[in-house]
């Protein structure tokens, strides 16, 4: 492992951010991946939260391909002077049936099973993904990020995504139990996690070191 005499091992940030508030979000409507755009305040948000993680220096930024999340990575991109990556990869979970509905629409057609999604990272909407496989589609971008960024230390690395892909995402990185996936609570629009990767540089163990940061109190979780 790379070592120096003064630091200490390499230590990896990674910061995953989620995107600004879109309408969908505004009348809990269900986005999943449908390609909605950031709404007024959402444009706001991500020009806050750029501003607060510019100063961390980030080496790279890789984004969603949605609009919503990439043009929350372009905010931030301009702040920092950076070109954004985009990987599908990175999209939110697929909600099948429910995309687009509201909250109450979804529970009106499908008694409970909403509450069941959140508890069960294995349980899927009809037709949609479940939190396994959410996270088996994204966790092979940081392992490649891992193996391609050689520099990557103490500067991060920023992801930006989806609530529900970033949390499945620090889930399987930190190597829960999958019956413990849903201690992870919502994220704000345009919050973030951060975690830090230990040990063996090309196979780091995550640790989390913040969940839901913010440039500022996001209402949406209080």
């Amino acid at each position: 492992m790379t070592e120096s005499p003064t630091t200490g091992p390499t230590v990896r940030r990674l910061i995953l951010l989620r995107h600004g508030q879109t309408e969908y979000n505004a009348g809990d409507r269900m986005q999943g991946q449908l390609d909605t755009d950031l709404s007024e305040l959402g444009r706001v948000q991500a020009k806050s939260a750029a501003r607060v993680l510019a100063e961390r220096r980030p080496i790279a930024i890789v984004s969603s391909d949605l609009r919503r999340a990439r043009d929350t990575a372009s905010a931030l991109g301009e702040h920092a002077g950076l070109e954004i990556g985009v990987d599908e990869r990175l999209r939110e979970t697929h909600l099948g049936q429910w995309q687009g509905l509201t909250h109450t629409q979804v529970d009106e057609r499908d008694p409970g099973a909403r509450l069941a999604w959140r508890a069960d990272a294995r349980w899927a909407p009809p037709g949609g993904e479940s939190r396994i496989d959410v996270a088996r589609r994204a966790t092979p971008v940081v392992t490649e990020l891992v193996a391609r960024q050689e520099s990557w230390g103490d500067e991060p690395i920023v992801l930006v995504a989806h609530g529900g892909l970033i949390a499945a995402l620090t889930a399987a990185l930190l190597d829960l139990p999958v019956d413990r996936w849903a201690v992870f609570g919502g994220l704000g629009n345009t919050s973030w996690v951060q975690l830090s990767g230990h040990g063996d540089p090309d196979a780091p163990s995550w640790r989390l070191d913040v969940w839901n940061a913010s440039a500022t109190v996001a209402s949406d979780v209080l």
